[in-house]
């Protein structure tokens, strides 16, 4: 069983790097990643059959190449939290806890980053409470409790009042589906899952 897992780890490696020669032989790897960020993996592999991004590549190689990148994107899909980012509600060292960071990024470009989705939501509701001006938010992003992948928190589920404790205790627990949320719920004596728009300042203190 060991060897058997030995190869298939050997051979998804070689894959990877006969993938990675490919690009750099035949494709536009500028071109290549700016269209990978911009478009569903479906709409990358129609652009790149009509756009001239590589060259003289079968649709096969270039199912190969999207799967390399959009699997390459997933697996870095989390929130980059900077070293000395601070929690502006509880002051915590938010790279500390990466399981449970979320951030919200503002109108002028400010980021925020918050050690759970309880502080998060505090912040949102009341900034002059934590001495901040009234804000204009772009767009927030919480941690998926089960992968850790970034995902808008306007699209996710929250389980309130489970037996699992975030590093301000009491935590909103972050869920991209909402089957997941069922899962986590029914193992960890959850309360309750909400939307984002449910969430109320009565869930937060």
């Amino acid at each position: 069983m060991r060897l058997v897992l030995t190869m298939l780890l050997l051979a998804a490696s070689l894959w990877a790097t006969n993938v990675e020669k490919m690009i750099t032989a035949l494709c536009d790897r500028e071109k290549l990643t700016a269209l990978s960020k911009k478009v569903d993996k479906k709409a990358f592999i129609k652009a790149l059959k009509s756009q001239d991004i590589c060259r003289h590549l079968s649709s096969f190689r270039l199912k190969e190449i999207a799967d390399h990148l959009y699997q390459k994107d997933k697996r870095s899909q989390k929130i980059a939290v900077p070293k000395g980012a601070k929690c502006p509600v509880c002051g915590m060292f938010v790279a500390k806890y990466p399981i449970w960071a979320a951030m919200m990024e503002l109108e002028e470009g400010e980021k925020l980053y918050f050690d759970g989705v309880k502080d998060m939501m505090k912040f949102y509701f009341d900034p002059k409470r934590f001495d901040h001006k009234p804000i204009k938010v772009l767009s927030i992003l919480v941690s998926d409790y089960y992968t850790g992948e970034a995902f808008d928190a306007k699209k996710g589920y929250f389980v309130i009042g489970s037996n699992v404790f975030g590093p301000m205790g009491e935590e909103l627990i972050p869920f991209q589906n909402k089957e997941d949320a069922k899962a986590f719920m029914s193992e960890h004596n959850g309360k309750k899952i909400v939307t984002f728009d449910k969430i109320t300042s009565e869930f937060l203190y």
